[in-house]
């Protein structure tokens, strides 16, 4: 069977889209539309300071005696092109009751630059003891400690989704899996806002670590994007 070309597009309520389950056949594809998406133009770096993150995901993830459940869900990242990115977690993509929107300390052009690398590991981490966090849930917890591809970012922060969050996943809500711009007149502001959405394999290795890994269009679970949570003791 043949594909249409990468650069091909649809638009649906003024969502551009592509449908990547008809176009898209791997992560690397599916990346190199965000960069199309975001040209590389005067990203910023997010400087040189790094921290053990393989040691956090082996002690926190690869090395878990006990695994406990795992599902899909769909995922979503997005952002204004002069914003911070947020990323939402939902049932499916039609859900209105997301299960988790969390601001990511990153602001877009960061995102792009990342991903043109070819992996994008988001590290997400809370310190139970010291921040009174043991009674939380793990996904509840408000604020998070986050580092990307290996760097120390700032803070993640969950946060109630707006009425203008709900409008823009509404406008994403038919699309399953893909990568898009949403006009500014149709969000009635003065920038517009780019979105990846896929379906993610949430895994819950523990009540303190859980993980969302992408799922290319092909149905395989790689480790190219990854959003890892842990509380630690």
């Amino acid at each position: 069977m043949s594909y249409p070309t990468v650069g091909s597009t649809n638009i649906v309520n003024g969502v551009t889209t592509v449908d990547c389950q008809k176009q898209v056949r791997s992560w690397r594809l599916l990346r190199s539309l965000m960069e199309l998406l975001i040209p590389r133009c005067n990203c910023i770096s997010l400087g040189e300071h790094r921290i053990e993150e393989e040691n956090y995901l082996h002690r926190y993830f690869y090395s878990q005696p006990t695994f406990i459940s795992s599902t899909v869900v769909t995922g979503t990242i997005f952002g204004y092109r002069r914003g911070k990115v947020s990323f939402c977690i939902q049932t499916n993509a039609k859900s209105t009751n997301p299960i988790l929107l969390l601001e990511l300390a990153l602001p877009t052009a960061i995102l792009a630059r990342e991903m043109q690398g070819g992996i994008l590991r988001i590290t997400l981490e809370s310190i139970a003891a010291k921040n009174g966090m043991d009674s939380y849930t793990l996904l509840s917890i408000p604020v998070w400690t986050m580092c990307c591809n290996g760097r120390k970012v700032g803070f993640a922060v969950k946060r109630t989704p707006s009425k203008a969050d709900m409008n823009v996943l509404g406008l994403m809500g038919s699309v399953i899996v893909g990568a898009g711009i949403i006009s500014a007149k149709e969000l009635n502001c003065d920038d517009e806002l780019m979105y990846l959405r896929a379906n993610f394999e949430r895994v819950r290795s523990s009540s303190n670590s859980e993980s969302f890994h992408l799922i290319d269009p092909d149905g395989n679970i790689g480790q190219e994007l990854g959003i890892f949570f842990f509380r630690s003791r």
